[in-house]
């Protein structure tokens, strides 16, 4: 399995941080951001979708929507919250999106499957056809039946994806409710890093790595997605969406390989107008 790989190289590709010493400016400008966005915006926070203090989405609601946003942040799978990202509900909003933001439990409290489960329960409680994951409260989506496009960036990436592969049976909502899907610098390949030191909390053996491949299986939710990554990104990292679109094609609508963007500024074209990821996203609606 990893002949193809050094640690070292699986070491150097997939160490974003790493690779752009400049993230925590990101990370500041970003957070700068989310509270002043949270602070003038309507919205709706910490709301449980299930019992664990993770499980919780913040919705920013757009007057007259008529559709929504739901965005999965990154962070390894390991890191990093929901309300670090709130400053992209702005340009969503004013597009007369609506926009939910979750947060999952993390690793090493469990593992990857498992924030897979708990990515499908988000859904299920917010646009589901009956409450699910053991929360009281009620979706604020209501009765709303309107268009619903997943996105995610970096581990979000993947578990987008990962809804959109998952079983029939464990999505109590009409797949046709999904109107796109927006995977941003994901990982779809797994078995590289067994090798990276983040494994650790990963705890990935060949048998999950298996179980989390989703290359091989044909998508259960039918809609049209947009496959995006950084041109600046390790050789690796755009390999990943490669084989993603590759794999799902003809649903992958289109391949993105951003000029000049990085792991972290790829985030900002999400949701700047006139950028090629947010056009393509907001055609998805």
């Amino acid at each position: 399995m990893h002949e193809k790989w050094s640690r070292e190289f699986v070491e150097h590709e997939y160490n974003n941080r790493a690779l752009v010493p400049a993230h925590a400016q990101y990370f500041a400008r970003w957070e700068r951001d989310s509270e002043f966005v949270r602070a003038t915006l309507p919205c709706s926070l910490d709301i449980a979708y299930g019992p664990d203090p993770r499980h919780r989405i913040d919705f920013f609601p757009a007057a007259g929507a008529r559709a929504t946003l739901v965005f999965i942040h990154g962070g390894y799978w390991r890191s990093l919250d929901k309300s670090m990202f709130s400053w992209l509900a702005a340009a969503w909003v004013a597009a007369g999106v609506n926009v939910a933001m979750v947060n999952y439990r993390l690793c090493p409290s469990v593992g990857i499957e498992q924030i897979v489960d708990d990515c499908i329960a988000a859904m299920n409680w917010l646009i589901g056809d009956e409450r699910s994951g053991g929360s009281s409260a009620r979706s604020p989506l209501g009765e709303s039946r309107g268009r619903v496009v997943i996105a995610g960036h970096s581990a979000g990436g993947h578990l987008t994806a990962a809804i959109f592969a998952a079983d029939a049976t464990r999505l109590h909502f009409d797949p046709a409710r999904i109107a796109g899907g927006v995977p941003v610098s994901g990982i779809f390949d797994f078995a590289p890093l067994e090798l990276f030191s983040f494994n650790a909390d990963f705890r990935l053996d060949a048998a999950a790595i298996a179980r989390l491949d989703v290359r091989g299986r044909k998508p259960t939710i039918g809609a049209p997605l947009v496959v995006a990554a950084g041109a600046g990104e390790s050789s690796e990292f755009q390999r990943q969406s490669r084989l993603l679109a590759e794999s799902w094609a003809p649903q992958v609508r289109s391949l993105l390989l951003l000029p000049g963007a990085d792991h972290f500024s790829i985030v900002d074209a999400f949701s700047e107008r006139g950028q090629p990821l947010y056009e393509a996203t907001l055609e998805l609606f």
